[in-house]
């Protein structure tokens, strides 16, 4: 990964580009910001930096054998951490047990979706967390001379999971770092962070891409200008988001035919019209049924902001806006916190492997009852 890879960020950057050009590298470095923008890529093409033997105009070479080997995940000077799960064995819970995994991950998703690390693992509904093995296994790391490169690096995605006693043992590397050590977090929550660990590193907080930046991204993935606009606009700085809704173009669009047909017959309170849809539901697959439900979310959230009237806060395309029109005005301060808790809990169901029917037809007749809940009187 270089510099050149990497979508917006121009102004962190440069930031990281001069103080590795002025040898003022920080031993720990935090890169923190929201989910989906690209941190871990930053991080990435920073540490490549770091331990390029060519570096020219401002990046890597990309070629040289210390990019190389970074590149393929096989530089022995370069360490990852992650949250994983613990197995029902008495083996230490390291990162590096799930190594594979990781490579695919960072190829494949590089905008680090936490849904796909839980599925790449095999997870299930395990809580992820860095364990104090990890943290042992750091120090000791830590202790050895480099093997080929100037500097020992350390990345360590989603500091915030580190548990108690984990957290405590990466503070003392951090306080006493060995010489020639850095230490590069990236976080999506740094106010989880052991503050004692936060206090200790050099912050830098990466902002959302803005929309130009993410419609010329868009376009030169090859999606048409106008629809890269609309995208955009939904993603809100969020790359993951705004690619994963060019590549399911087609299902955007059904997802909104399916959204209005339910908001229908929900007020229509046409019960045997839900149950048949709960029946069709069922027959969708876990992964699509919780796309569809964000997107309920979305739409409920959206119709909410379109009563306030002022079309610059919403991110809607034309056939949602139609819609809207008429639709926004059932979605009120008296029911929207229901109806967003209820996509919630039918989310959280069907990701448990609930029986899909029941929770489908249960959601449908929650929605019915909340979409006739009357606007409080003012």
């Amino acid at each position: 990964m270089q510099f050149r890879d990497i979508i917006g960020h121009k102004d962190t950057i440069d930031t990281l580009r001069n103080i590795v050009d002025n040898d003022c590298i920080p031993h720990a470095i935090l890169l923190s910001g929201i989910s989906g923008i690209g941190k871990m890529n930053v991080a990435r093409a920073f540490i490549q930096y770091i331990n390029c033997q060519n570096r020219h105009d401002g990046d890597s070479c990309g070629i040289c054998p210390s990019c190389r080997r970074i590149e393929q995940f096989s530089e022995p000077d370069i360490h990852y951490s992650y949250p994983i799960y613990k197995k029902q064995s008495a083996k230490p819970a390291l990162s590096e047990d799930f190594f594979d995994s990781w490579c695919r991950m960072l190829n494949e998703y590089p905008y680090m979706p936490e849904p796909e690390w839980q599925r790449l693992i095999e997870a299930g509904n395990k809580q992820l967390s860095i364990y104090v093995d990890e943290s042992d296994h750091l120090s000791e790391l830590a202790s050895l001379s480099s093997y080929s490169a100037k500097y020992k690096i350390f990345v360590i995605w989603q500091p915030e999971k580190l548990n108690l006693s984990a957290a405590n043992k990466l503070l003392k590397l951090i306080e006493e770092p060995y010489n020639e050590t850095i230490f590069v977090a990236v976080s999506n929550n740094p106010d989880a962070i052991l503050p004692t660990i936060l206090s200790r590193m050099r912050r830098i907080e990466l902002k959302r891409p803005d929309d130009t930046t993410v419609i010329n991204a868009l376009v030169d993935y090859g999606e048409e200008p106008q629809r890269a606009k609309e995208i955009a606009g939904i993603a809100a700085g969020n790359l993951q988001k705004a690619f994963d809704l060019a590549s399911l173009k087609d299902e955007t669009v059904e997802f909104g035919e399916t959204f209005r047909n339910v908001m229908r017959m929900a007020y229509a309170c046409k019960v045997s019209n839900l149950r048949t849809l709960a029946d069709r539901f069922n027959d969708m697959g876990r992964d699509k049924a919780i796309r569809l439900l964000t997107y309920f979310a979305d739409m409920i959230r959206e119709n909410f902001i379109a009563n306030l009237r002022m079309p610059i806060l919403n991110n809607m395309n034309k056939d949602e806006e139609a819609f809207s029109q008429k639709f926004a005005p059932f979605i009120h301060e008296n029911n929207v916190e229901g109806l967003l808790t209820e996509v919630d809990n039918a989310s959280r169901d069907i990701a448990r492997n609930a029986n899909a029917k029941l929770v489908w037809f249960d959601f449908l007749l929650r929605l019915m009852s909340l979409l006739r809940k009357p606007r409080e009187n003012k």
